[in-house]
C-alpha cells in the first residue's frame, strides 16, 4: 500500500515558469499512490487556468473518492479571506487555495481541522527560476487547514490526513500537535502527511507520533532539508520503502511511503 504527499506549488514548474494541468495530473499519476495528500493546490485560480486541480489529479490517478479543503478563499497574495467549513469541499465554487486528498481506497468519512494564522511575519525562502530571483522575504502568515479521510485499508480502518503548516516557528509546532490530537481518535491507526515547514525531529516531538520517513525533500533540485513528513499512530504495518521523488514541477520533492500489506487468508 502506497501513501504519498506532494506540495505541488499550484502546479508551477520552476524550469519554464508555466502551470500545466496535464503536467500536474501526469506527475501525480506517476506516483501510483493509493492515497495522495496535496498541498498548495488551487481551485478556480486564474494563475492555474481556473480549474479544480484536485479534481484533475483525482481523475488522472483513478481515485474513487477525493476532496479539496481550502485554507483561504480568494487570491493568494492579493485579496482573500479565511475559508470556512461551508467553503469545503467544492460546494461554493469560489476560488480557493489549500490542500487536497485523493484516494483509490473507499472512504468511510471526511473531516476538516481549521488552523488560525499567526499574527506575526516570518522569513520565508522564495524559490528562483526562469528569470525570477529567489531569496528570503518576510511574509504574513495565512490560515491553514488539515483534511482527513478514514479509508478502508487492507489492514482495517486508517485515518489519513494531509496538511500544510505555518512557516512561523513555534506556531507550526502547536498546529502539528492540534492536528494529531484531532486525527488520533478517528481510527485505530493513522498517518499524517504533509508540508510541516519543520525539520526532524520536531514533528515527532510535537505530536508523539512515529516518524515513518527520514529523507530530504526541499528544495527539489538539490534537497538539503526535510520539511515534508509522514507520521504514524497506532497499529501500522511495516514500512517497506521510502522515496523522495523529483518531478518536473514544484520546489518540493514528492514523499512516497510503502507499507507492507498483510497476506490474505
Amino acid at each position: 500500500m502506497r501513501l504519498a504527499t506532494f506540495n505541488v506549488l499550484h502546479g508551477l514548474s520552476l524550469a519554464d515558469g508555466a502551470v500545466s494541468t496535464p503536467r500536474l495530473a501526469a506527475a501525480c499519476a506517476s506516483l501510483d499512490a493509493d492515497v495522495l495528500g496535496l498541498q498548495e493546490i488551487d481551485r478556480g485560480q486564474a494563475r492555474s487556468g481556473g480549474v479544480d486541480q484536485t479534481a484533475a489529479v483525482a481523475e488522472a490517478v483513478g481515485a474513487v473518492s477525493w476532496r479539496f479543503a481550502p485554507a483561504l478563499i480568494g487570491e493568494p497574495g492579493a485579496t482573500w479571506r479565511a475559508a470556512a467549513d461551508a467553503d469545503s469541499p467544492s460546494g461554493t465554487g469560489l476560488p480557493g487555495y489549500g490542500v487536497g486528498l485523493v484516494s483509490r481506497l473507499a472512504v468511510r468519512s471526511w473531516h476538516v481541522v481549521r488552523l488560525a494564522a499567526a499574527r506575526v511575519r516570518a522569513p520565508v525562502v522564495v524559490p528562483g527560476g526562469q528569470g525570477r530571483r529567489g531569496g528570503v522575504v518576510l511574509l504574513a502568515d495565512e490560515p491553514r487547514v488539515a483534511l482527513v479521510a478514514v479509508v478502508d485499508a487492507p489492514f482495517g480502518p486508517l485515518a489519513v490526513a494531509t496538511t500544510h503548516l505555518s512557516f512561523v516557528p513555534g506556531w507550526n509546532v502547536a498546529q502539528a500537535r492540534r492536528v494529531a490530537r484531532a486525527v488520533a481518535p478517528l481510527a485505530p491507526a493513522a498517518v499524517l502527511l504533509g508540508d510541516f515547514n519543520l525539520p526532524p525531529p520536531f514533528p515527532r516531538l510535537a505530536t508523539g507520533w512515529t516518524e515513518l520517513a527520514r529523507v530530504r525533500t526541499f528544495p527539489a533540485t538539490d534537497p538539503s532539508l526535510q520539511i515534508d513528513h509522514a507520521l504514524g499512530y497506532g497499529y501500522l504495518p511495516a514500512v517497506e520503502a521510502v522515496e523522495a521523488r523529483l518531478l518536473d514541477l514544484s520546489d518540493h520533492r514528492a514523499l512516497l511511503l510503502d507499507l507492507a500489506v498483510p497476506a490474505s487468508n
